[in-house]
C-alpha cells in the first residue's frame, strides 16, 4: 500500500514526533498538533481511514505469524495519570481484531514479580510472532517511578538505562517492531481530567488519591523522562513524544505510527503450502447437487475476492 498525506497534515506523524538532537521536553506544547493543521473532525475522519487499512495491515500480520512468520509489533505507551493511554488503546487499538492484539499493564509489581529482575515481567508480556502488542506503561516505570519515588538507590535505576537499551535491541533483533510513544499533557489538562473524575460518579474508579501526590512531583517527572528521552532513545527504538492535551490528536498520531510500521513490514498475504486447485476441485465433491461449484463454477467471497483485486491491483468492474 502507498503511503498518501490526507487533507490537513503537513508531514507524517512519525516525522513530527520523533525525537532528535536537543529535544527538550520543557519546549513541548501538550495542546499542539505537529504534522496536522485540520481540525478536530478531519483528524477524526482520518484516523478511521487509518484505522481501515491497519485492520487489513494487521491481519497480514496475523496471517504470516500463523503461517510461520516471525515479526510483530511493539507499542509501548507511556505517560503520566491522564495523559490517554487508555483512551489509546480504546480508540486505536480497538479498530483492529482483538485477536491479534496481545495487550500488557503494568502497575505496581506484584510480590512475585518483585522476586525476579526488573524486566522478568516484560519478556514474559512480548508479543508472539503475528500480533501487536500493547503495553500500557512499561519497563520504563523502573527508571521513573522508582526514581521519582525513591524506591531503589541511585546507582540501581542508574544502570538500567544501558539494559534497557540492550534489552530493546535484542528484542528488535528477534524480528519485533518496537514504537516507544510518550503521552504528554500540559499541569492544566491534568488538573481538568482528574477534577472530571472526582465530579463524575462514572468515573470515581479511575481516580486514586496517590495521583496527587504523583502530580506534585511534576517537575521530578520531567526530569526523570527527560533522562529517558536523552538515554534511551535509539535508531532501532526511538522516543516519539505526542502532545496529548487533545485526544484527538494523540489518536491520530499514534494511529499513523502504527499503520507506518505495519506498512515497513511489507508483508503481502502468505503463499499457500497446499496445492490450491486440488483442494478446490476436492471442495467441489463435496458441494450439494444444483449448486454453483456443482456445475463448475468457481465461486469466492466478496471479502476475498475484494482482497485479490487489492493484490493485483485491478478493479473489479
Amino acid at each position: 500500500m502507498g503511503k498518501k498525506k490526507a487533507k490537513g497534515t503537513t508531514t507524517t506523524a512519525a516525522q513530527a514526533v520523533r525525537i532528535g538532537d536537543g529535544f527538550r521536553l520543557a519546549d513541548v506544547d501538550a495542546a499542539a498538533t505537529p504534522g496536522w493543521t485540520g481540525d478536530r473532525a478531519q483528524a477524526e475522519a482520518r484516523t478511521q481511514e487509518l484505522g481501515r487499512e491497519m485492520s487489513e495491515l494487521q491481519e497480514r500480520l496475523f496471517a504470516h505469524g500463523r503461517t510461520g512468520g516471525t515479526q510483530a509489533v511493539l507499542l509501548v505507551l507511556q505517560g503520566l495519570d491522564t495523559s490517554g493511554k487508555g483512551g489509546v488503546v480504546r480508540h486505536v487499538i480497538g479498530m483492529v481484531d482483538p485477536q491479534g492484539v496481545a495487550l500488557a499493564s503494568f502497575g505496581v509489581p506484584t510480590a512475585e514479580e518483585l522476586r525476579h529482575h526488573y524486566l522478568w515481567r516484560i519478556r514474559r508480556a512480548l508479543p508472539p510472532p503475528g500480533r501487536i502488542g500493547v503495553f500500557d506503561r512499561s519497563h520504563y516505570e523502573d527508571v521513573l517511578v522508582v526514581r521519582v519515588d525513591e524506591l531503589v538507590p541511585r546507582e540501581t535505576w542508574e544502570q538500567r538505562y544501558d539494559e534497557i537499551n540492550r534489552f530493546e535491541r535484542q528484542t528488535a533483533e528477534r524480528g519485533i517492531r518496537i514504537i516507544k510513544v510518550a503521552l504528554v499533557v500540559s499541569e492544566a489538562e491534568q488538573y481538568a481530567r482528574l477534577r472530571e473524575r472526582l465530579e463524575r460518579p462514572d468515573k470515581h474508579w479511575k481516580y486514586n488519591p496517590s495521583d496527587l501526590a504523583t502530580r506534585k512531583r511534576w517537575p521530578l517527572y520531567r526530569d526523570a523522562y527527560q533522562d529517558v528521552f536523552d538515554r534511551t532513545s535509539t535508531d532501532l527504538a526511538p522516543w516519539h513524544v505526542v502532545p496529548a492535551d487533545r485526544k484527538w490528536y494523540a489518536r491520530l498520531a499514534v494511529s499513523e505510527l502504527l499503520v507506518e510500521a505495519l506498512r515497513d513490514l511489507q508483508l503481502d498475504w502468505p503463499v499457500a503450502d497446499y496445492d490450491v486447485a486440488a483442494e478446490l476441485a476436492k471442495l467441489d465433491a463435496t458441494a450439494p447437487a444444483g449448486s454453483a461449484s456443482a456445475s463448475g463454477a468457481t465461486t469466492s467471497s466478496p471479502k476475498a475476492s475484494k482482497k485479490a483485486g487489492k493484490k493485483s491491483g485491478k478493479k473489479k468492474k
